[in-house]
């Protein structure tokens, strides 16, 4: 287990928190030694933001309302070597972040660092990655091309797909292989049964601890479940975060609806989803992570 002393350890690989897209055509189309001397000669400029850049500064910036203690903690995880994330650090320094803690693999998968961290969760841009960190037991997503939000405050926005993703997808399963009627006559009839856990689950609970030790009113994180659920499948979702005793601050139930709309009013700094459809809506209004579990995701 992690001996860091933070409430949440996010990891992040370097694609997802920089703009590597022209490093990595570099890779792929003039090979290994190129690209570590490409990123060699360009040591000294710094990378210009990626997807996930926003959110990770705005977690990070939690750590300045505290009492002193590291709340929040972000380590790097790259497939790049020593040599060429030189660059890396480098423009973590130049963009003042306060990550100090990094892997480099030279190539080889990152996922393996995930529980050497214990970390909450992995954002990065390798699918691969990303489903070997889910079915080792931790939260991890994708990390889309996207329109982000803008959102002007400190606030740290965060919203959550329900079914596959907060939620076990023992519902969804019911939804795919017998349809709305079963799954709703399932969800009326289980109400007051909750849900059993998805991967985000303890990474909800992280931020509920954080949330905890602001007012209310004055919170540094404030999340939102934006579900297709409606009526009558709302009672057990809602008695589920109940039973955990995590606070929810905004709950949509959308019966269906694009969720992109209501993504950018809600003005999420990032959006968690199973389904590719629904991350494509939300791509072209905030920041937009897949998470590839549940039935919907079985090849």
């Amino acid at each position: 287990m992690s001996q860091l002393n933070a409430n949440l350890v996010i990891a992040i690989s370097s694609r997802a928190l920089f703009d590597l897209v022209e490093s990595h055509q570099v890779f792929e189309k003039d090979g290994v030694e190129a690209y570590c001397d490409y990123q060699i000669n360009l040591e000294d400029n710094p990378l210009n933001e990626g997807a996930a850049f926003d959110l990770v500064k705005k977690l990070l910036s939690i750590n300045k309302l505290s009492d002193g203690r590291i709340k929040v903690e972000v380590i790097l995880l790259s497939r790049n070597s020593a040599d060429t994330g030189l660059r890396i650090f480098n423009s973590i320094h130049h963009h003042k972040l306060d990550i100090k803690r990094a892997v480099f693999t030279n190539g080889e998968s990152t996922f393996p660092y995930v529980s050497a961290f214990g970390a909450h969760l992995f954002l990065s841009l390798d699918p691969n990655d990303v489903t070997k960190t889910l079915e080792a037991g931790y939260a991890a997503a994708t990390i889309l091309k996207s329109n982000p939000n803008t959102n002007p405050t400190n606030q740290v926005r965060i919203a959550f797909d329900g079914d596959a993703v907060l939620f076990s997808d023992e519902s969804e399963r019911i939804f795919q292989e017998q349809g709305l009627d079963a799954f709703q006559e399932n969800e009326r009839s289980s109400a007051k049964t909750p849900l059993n856990a998805g991967p985000f689950k303890d990474f909800l609970d992280k931020l509920h601890e954080i949330q905890a030790a602001f007012p209310i009113d004055s919170s540094p994180i404030r999340t939102a479940l934006v579900t297709a659920r409606a009526a009558p499948a709302h009672e057990r979702a809602i008695r589920t975060f109940r039973h955990w005793g995590i606070r929810i601050d905004e709950v949509l139930f959308l019966g269906g609806l694009d969720k992109g709309p209501f993504l950018q009013a809600f003005g999420a700094d990032i959006f968690f989803d199973d389904q590719a459809k629904h991350c494509d809506s939300a791509r072209q209004f905030v920041s937009t992570g897949h998470v590839p579990s549940g039935v919907k995701n079985q090849k």
